[in-house]
């Protein structure tokens, strides 16, 4: 062997090694044949059916340069730590067999939708780690661990976010906990080191993953434009192992190949290391360069000396993951009743698709009786007859007229809403409330009040003795001075 391809050899050598022990604690049977291929003449590795594909190479070699460090640090813990990290490695694994998935299929309709039932091998390994009973001393480890592994549904992400940036922002919520684990074992010798290796293998293994999606997912998890419908694949398909080319001799105990997705880049590397000779010669000897319009996968393959395929159909966009929030919770029936106990009408879940006209009418009978309104959108409330106060809670661009309020209005938790008051109303209450208009009567110029707290955008409006109708601004900024002893308020000076 020449000298030349020493320091790759032994470079091999290492990665090789470092999957196999991957595989061993993940349990990984090696597949029959594995390593048969080693004997069979170089024709037959290039006839082989499922050859690798560059998009899961690149995957291969980020889990040796990254995902493995991140296990020997899990290790070098203890057994707790240990299992932590096979179970990342798992989630890792499951993550392949989608990539691989995209390598043989057309894009979905709806991606996120069409790939869950092929992401519950990440989805049980993730709940085994967050269901692993582990020391007190590990929680903070624990935890980072589990906010370092939503990065992974980024093969449901769509841009914007680009999936690189999906990745990278989880590290925030990582580093949180991981700085924990470094500031408590911060100065305790070889043992503080340990812990604070885990911490930078698992930034390093993030980052690299952001790396590889730049290069081979930049807007989202990639497909074959040419491959099959995705309705036909499998559950479980994509981490099915790639068949071995026949050997007609046997050979010796195969070594174990990268968990989760088959052979990849160990079953490789055994193959080359046995096809090497004393002179030098390897695998790849004598084969000829592969040029970008002869590779399937890429734009500029033209199928031989046929016309070059039509480009593909603009993507439709994909719904939002299902990993993390959902949309608000829909509205209850609607409601207009009174309640004896209490003297209370209750007026809730009005939108203007429910109530005729966009309006809801309530009629008060007696002065002691109460108007509450709840979670009203886009509507407007008209109150006859005179009551004893009326309380506006959650609700968004609503109206509410009334004729007369013995007590009060009051206003808590709305955005975009308006208050009228026919006759007279002694006391508006505006609490947390963004957006409000109150219209005064001529009755009610000279005894309504405005007490406010935690609001903003307050505007008062009220007919003036020439007959038009002014409009001023509720103060919202107030100057506060310590004059003997005591705290005074004062208008700012915007509002004069």
């Amino acid at each position: 062997m020449s000298e030349q391809l020493q320091p790759l050899c032994g470079v091999l050598d290492d990665v090789l090694a470092r999957l196999c022990a991957v595989e061993s604690k993940l349990g990984v049977v090696p597949p029959k044949g594995a390593a048969t291929a080693a004997a069979a003449p170089a024709a037959a590795v290039v006839e082989e059916d499922d050859e690798v594909h560059p998009r899961l190479t690149a995957y291969d070699e980020h889990v040796a340069r990254a995902l493995v460090p991140f296990t020997d640090a899990c290790t070098a813990l203890g057994p707790d730590m240990e299992k932590l990290g096979a179970g990342v490695a798992a989630t890792w694994a499951g993550v392949r067999s989608v990539v691989a998935l995209g390598t043989k299929y057309k894009r979905p309709a709806d991606p996120a939708a069409g790939l869950q039932p092929h992401l519950k091998p990440c989805q049980d390994a993730m709940g085994g780690v967050r269901a692993l009973r582990m020391d007190r001393k590990f929680d903070n480890h624990q935890k980072a661990t589990m906010e370092m592994l939503a990065c992974v549904s980024w093969v449901v992400v769509s841009p914007p976010p680009a999936p690189t940036t999906f990745v990278k922002d989880t590290i925030g919520a990582s580093d949180f906990w991981a700085n924990k684990v470094r500031k408590e074992h911060k100065g305790k010798g070889e043992e503080g080191e340990q812990h604070a290796k885990f911490c930078d293998a698992m930034k390093a293994l993030v980052m690299d993953l952001s790396g590889y999606l730049k290069e081979h997912h930049l807007s989202g998890l990639s497909w074959n434009p040419r491959g099959k419908d995705f309705s036909e694949a499998k559950v479980g398909e994509g981490g099915a192992v790639p068949k071995a080319a026949p050997a007609p001799a046997p050979a010796a105990k195969p070594k174990p190949a990268l968990g989760g997705g088959g052979g990849g880049a160990a079953g490789i590397f055994a193959e080359l290391k046995k096809k090497q000779t004393g002179a030098g010669d390897s695998a790849a000897t004598g084969l000829k360069k592969v040029t970008r319009d002869q590779q399937t996968w890429r734009k500029e393959f033209k199928g031989g000396d046929g016309p070059a395929p039509a480009a593909p159909a603009p993507k439709k966009p994909a719904a939002a993951p299902k990993f993390g929030g959902g949309a608000k919770k829909p509205l209850g029936p609607p409601k207009c009743e009174y309640q004896d106990r209490g003297c209370k009408w209750n007026v809730e879940n009005w939108t203007k698709d429910n109530s005729e006209g966009g309006v809801v009418k309530v009629e008060v009978t007696d002065p002691k009786q109460q108007v509450y309104i709840y979670k009203c959108q886009n509507v407007t409330i008209q109150i006859t007859g005179k009551l004893k106060s009326v309380i506006i809670d959650s609700c968004t661009k609503v109206g509410v007229v009334f004729d007369t309020a013995i007590s009060a209005c009051e206003t808590v938790n709305c955005k975009s809403v308006q208050v009228q008051a026919k006759n007279v109303c002694p006391s508006f209450s505006i609490d947390k409330t963004d957006g409000i208009v109150v219209h005064l009567s001529k009755e009610g110029i000279a005894v309504s009040s405005f007490v406010t707290s935690k609001s903003s955008e307050m505007n008062v409006s009220w007919p003036a003795d020439d007959g038009e109708v002014k409009e001023a601004p509720i103060p919202e900024q107030f100057v506060h001075k310590l004059v003997g002893g005591s705290v005074t308020s004062e208008v700012s000076d915007l509002y004069h």
